[in-house]
């Protein structure tokens, strides 16, 4: 395992079919991450979060958010209108939609149309595991992360930040494995002569 930099926030989406309750409350929920499922950054590098990253950062002030907007918190955690819990599948949460915030009624309708029904979340990575394989893809499963924020999301993405840091790792090892090479090839020239 290695360990990554805490400075560097990223984001990661899945498609998750977000869904509304009309109980004594407004309510959105489903999951915002989902584990062993592998996501192609770009064509040859893949990532996926094991299951049990999330656990240890379930006790951080998250909030849920619209869009990544920090200025549009739906709920959190320690305010206990955002209710999260890992379980074999994922990261499940529970939204309580305030009825006076005009915007957080306004997502909830747009989720219960099905106009949004994806989600986000942000995090950094603090371990993972990094597979270079024979046929030139790598795959880095995140094993533990430090969760933020998850947002309810209408164009979930990859943020650029985090596929440029990935690009670059990747980079980093193909020149490494280059200069391997050459060295490899003199030695093996001044063996010869």
């Amino acid at each position: 395992m290695m360990a990554v930099s805490r400075d560097r926030r990223q984001t990661r989406a899945i498609s998750s079919g977000l869904q509304t309750r009309d109980e004594p409350e407004m309510v959105i929920e489903g999951y915002f991450i989902v584990f062993g499922q592998e996501t192609e950054l770009w064509p040859g590098a893949f990532e996926e979060i094991a299951p049990g990253a999330v656990g240890e950062s379930l006790s951080n002030d998250i909030r849920a958010l619209i869009n990544h907007d920090t200025t549009l918190v739906l709920g959190r955690n320690k305010a206990g209108t955002l209710e999260l819990r890992e379980d074999s599948y994922g990261l499940w949460g529970r939204i309580k939609i305030n009825p006076r915030d005009s915007d957080a009624v306004n997502l909830y309708e747009r989720v219960k149309r099905g106009d949004v029904n994806q989600c986000s979340f942000g995090f950094n990575i603090l371990e993972e595991i990094t597979d270079w394989r024979d046929d030139g893809t790598v795959k880095w499963t995140i094993t533990k992360l430090d969760l933020h924020e998850v947002s309810v999301c209408t164009f979930p993405a990859y943020e650029q930040t985090g596929v440029q840091a990935r690009k670059a790792e990747v980079e980093q090892h193909r020149k490494r494995l280059f200069e391997a090479r050459k060295l490899k090839l003199k030695e093996r020239l001044r063996a010869v002569c």
